[in-house]
């Protein structure tokens, strides 16, 4: 915006200082935009009615009313911000801001003005209290003399607030002047009619359009959907939930992978309320092959001018995508799909545990999202680091079948994501490093192979990646052979169907496959042997001999380079140089990101270099089985 004044932790209604935000006033009206996004809220300077200024505690409110009746407050200005707003918006809009005095007599007799949705208690000639017509869910008379009025509960704003309005009542005495009635209508039924129009009670019960039996995960149940024009309300046998739409802040729209449901997340804040649990994310789950028709309770009329480009007459198609799209034509809340993510199925997501509770893990463009239960959203400028971990503390062959993401917030809270399939580990990784985060163990080549080693063989004996890097950064020497722990061609893709033992955790370091696969071989027929018997007392010897760790073979050949394991070794020495300190985890990052911003033509040097090595490596290894063919496979399990 090229002109125009900016004020921060701007209040929108007043709803204490859960709401703060970012107001902007500029020549073509007014915006207000929730701290740290979200929906804004736009008033255009021809749509503006009357503008009025009043001194309320601590600060000064800014009330707006634009013409179709509603009325915005916004609450935080200083005293100096008042004389300066009014010049210009004099100047640029062309309204005088009012001045209004507000009671603090603490009387309660005065005046009853009605003005748009609007009803003011006034004492005297100043302003006591306001509440908004559009909020009153009931209305009634109560004897001859009193107006009841009950008003909706927002649930949202009950979240964070410790109390609400729940009902009101005038006392209209016979004597009253300003509701002229006659016997057989006494002033306070002029009062209470004139209410009921205004408010427009009857109409307001009544829904844009109603999802009938939606199954709900958060909170939990099956409910009858509404959306009204200004709040969605959820009717279930035993609650019932009204939600301004003031409050949502975005809509998720989350197919599950392979499965035939798709989930619509409504994103709040502040959240809504069932007992003392807080719900700031509404999941609900959708048959994805559900298509739908509904036809809007909109007149033709309002559909062309509020609406316009926004809202149809009538839907008809998934209904996940009807209920969405009418849902962000009404609260003009913007919608996430999924992003550039593919698992190895080619869905959304990835299948993780998150406090003992399975569910799905969604890698979006600005976030994680895990669902359903507990439905946890992760911004990605939340993220401290990430860290990939190896699953679980050994003992068990099957844990290497999978893998844990600890993600760690700049507000020090950690989100541990359980059991992801080692074959997601790629898809993950490349992902997580594409979006710029800091990959705790992962920072150099080394500790990658660390991790990568272990995630592809299902070793339980496997190098501990965290140790290893300890290891590295306090020796400062580099090892080639870990680092070429991963070659893309010898890849199995992480296949959770692979065998796998503790007594093969050196079997890929020394590259002997015949050996390894002998190997396994042997392991199965030994555990299918020892399934039906108890070993003998002259068989422990030989037992403890099979779960005895294998030796790496000295005599074995030094393993294939890669070209990024030759362009380290070329550009280590030019990074050190030119950015003197970097600790190794540094440099080594440092390299990685240079060597993925090099172009094909550029890598290529060093693609050569390890195609020639990875010949002289295959021609190595021929000669070396040839010589240890005579070898009994199991003679490397000797005792350290």
């Amino acid at each position: 915006m090229a002109e125009g004044h900016q004020f921060n932790n701007i209040l929108l209604g007043g709803r204490g200082g859960t709401n703060p935000g970012q107001f902007k006033v500029h020549s073509g009206g007014f915006a207000w935009r929730k701290q740290g996004g979200g929906k804004i809220i736009e008033v255009d300077k021809s749509d503006i009615s009357s503008l009025t200024w009043m001194k309320v505690p601590r600060a000064y409110q800014l009330g707006v009313r634009i013409k179709d009746g509603l009325f915005y407050k916004f609450i935080g200005f200083r005293e100096q911000d008042v004389s300066t707003l009014t010049s210009y918006i004099q100047k640029n809009i062309g309204v005088t801001p009012e001045e209004k005095q507000l009671s603090v007599s603490g009387h309660n007799w005065g005046g009853v003005d009605i003005n748009g949705n609007m009803l003011t208690f006034m004492v005297g000639s100043k302003q006591a209290f306001e509440v908004s017509l559009a909020d009153v869910a009931q209305t009634q008379l109560q004897g001859k003399t009193d107006v009841y009025l009950e008003f909706h509960v927002d649930d949202t704003t009950g979240a964070n607030e410790k109390d609400s309005l729940m009902d009101l009542s005038f006392h209209v005495p016979t004597s009253n002047t300003q509701f002229v009635g006659d016997e057989n209508r006494p002033p306070a039924q002029v009062l209470l009619d004139k209410i009921s129009k205004l408010a427009d009670v009857g109409s307001s019960e009544e829904a844009v359009v109603t999802f009938e039996g939606i199954a709900i995960l958060t909170p939990r149940g099956r409910y009858s959907v509404e959306l009204h024009l200004s709040f969605l309300r959820l009717q279930g046998q035993a609650t019932d939930f009204k939600i301004q739409y003031s409050s949502v802040v975005r809509l998720f729209l989350l197919p599950k992978s392979n499965q035939p449901h798709t989930f619509v997340v409504v994103t709040l804040d502040p959240p809504i309320r069932k007992g003392q649990t807080l719900y700031p994310h509404i999941v609900i789950q959708f048959e994805t092959d559900t298509v739908v028709e509904r036809n809007l309770s909109l007149s033709g009329e309002l559909l062309a001018s509020k609406y316009k480009d926004r809202l149809d007459s009538s839907y008809k198609g998934l209904i996940h995508e009807v209920f969405t799209k009418i849902l962000r034509g009404v609260s003009g809340a913007k919608v996430t799909r999924p992003g550039s993510f593919r698992s190895c199925q080619d869905g959304y997501a990835v299948k993780s545990s998150l406090k003992a509770e399975d569910g799905l893990l969604y890698p979006l463009e600005k976030g994680f999202f895990f669902l359903p239960k507990p439905p946890t959203l992760i911004l990605h400028d939340e993220i401290e680091y990430v860290e990939f971990e190896r699953h679980g503390a050994g003992g068990s062959s099957v844990s290497s079948h999978y893998f844990d993401l600890l993600v760690k917030l700049k507000n020090d809270q950690e989100h541990l994501f359980r059991n992801i399939q080692r074959n997601e580990y790629h898809n993950l990784f490349n992902f997580i490093s594409g979006k710029g985060l800091k990959i705790m163990n992962l920072g150099d080549v080394q500790a990658t192979t660390g991790v990568t080693s272990v995630l592809q063989n299902a070793d339980d004996d496997a190098v501990d990646p965290h140790l290893e890097r300890i290891k590295n950064e306090a020796g400062g020497e580099e090892s080639d052979e870990e680092d070429e722990d991963f070659v893309v061609e010898k890849d199995d893709g992480g296949s959770p169907t692979d065998d796998s033992d503790e007594e093969e955790s050196d079997a890929s370091e020394s590259g002997d496959e015949k050996e390894k696969s002998a190997a396994k071989e042997s392991k199965k027929e030994a555990k299918a042997s020892s399934s039906k018997r108890k070993p003998k007392d002259g068989d422990e010897d030989s037992s403890k001999k099979r779960r005895q760790k294998k030796k790496k073979d000295p005599n074995a050949p030094k393993r294939a380079m890669s070209g990024f394991m030759f362009f380290s070794n070329a550009e280590r020495d030019n990074i050190k140089k030119s950015i003197p300190g970097l600790s190794f985890t540094e440099v080594g990052r440092a390299l990685g990101e240079k060597w993925k911003k090099m172009s094909a033509e550029e890598k290529e040097p060093y693609e050569a270099m390890a195609r020639a090595d990875a010949k002289r490596y295959k021609e190595a290894m021929a000669g070396y089985k040839s010589g240890a063919s005579a070898i009994n496979v199991d003679s490397g399990n000797e005792s350290d």
